[in-house]
């Protein structure tokens, strides 16, 4: 189990989050990026999956505390719209992958949902990652075109998902391809946040399974 920390954001604030030790010596890390929902009790599992495979594990609370329930769509979408992204991956989230540094070794960012559209952003304007994986999450093309992502991505997304669509997808590869990127994209029978075990409606356990096992593979090619 993990513990609430705060670090130095580039511009000298602090943010604060959750954050779990491998228990090894110049361990790799990861920076794991909420969902709309918050800094929900799934996404500090997460983490400590992460630690459990060897990894230092890094989750921002990008609401500052504030952690909304699952059934209200409505709350989440006004804390996800007064969310300035920007500033969130400039400052809160370079701030993260600059403290997982310390450990001495490389960083790497996942996230989901709202934090896969954060973890792209990020793919494109944070030098400290070594290595992104997005899940169902894509940024608008005015902030971030697949042509400005500077790190290999492994991408996982739902066919299922009135959200990040499956045409929106679709177009988001063919952006990767035309400009040479280097990636993996992943597509699953599934409904978007099916990797939320939160969430029983919607997550899909052999989906998620499946989904972890390509994480892990990636990581450690990238990482190591």
């Amino acid at each position: 189990m993990g513990t609430k920390i705060s670090w130095k954001r580039p511009d000298g604030k602090e943010a604060s989050g959750y954050f779990v030790a491998a228990g090894a010596p110049n361990a790799p890390s990861v920076v794991v990026i909420q969902e709309w929902w918050g800094l929900q009790d799934q996404i500090t599992g997460i983490a400590d999956r992460f630690a459990a495979a060897g990894y230092n594990a890094l989750a921002p609370d990008l609401y500052g505390g504030v952690v909304v329930p699952y059934h209200d769509r409505e709350a989440a979408g006004k804390q996800m719209g007064s969310l300035n992204f920007l500033d969130a991956v400039d400052q809160s989230v370079r701030g993260a992958a600059q403290f997982l540094q310390g450990f001495g070794s490389k960083v790497a960012i996942t996230g989901f949902c709202m934090g896969g559209a954060v973890s792209i952003l990020a793919a494109c304007r944070v030098s400290e990652f070594a290595c992104a994986v997005p899940f169902y999450g894509i940024p608008p093309d005015a902030v971030a075109k697949p042509a400005d992502v500077k790190i290999p991505l492994q991408c996982h997304f739902a066919n299922t998902d009135d959200w990040c669509t499956p045409a929106a997808v679709n177009g988001f590869e063919a952006g990767l391809k035309a400009a040479g990127k280097s990636f993996e994209l992943y597509r699953y029978d599934a409904e978007h946040g099916f990797v939320n075990e939160q969430r029983t409606s919607a997550h899909a356990r052999q989906e998620t399974e499946l989904a972890w096992s390509r994480t892990l593979a990636f990581l450690k090619k990238h990482l190591a």
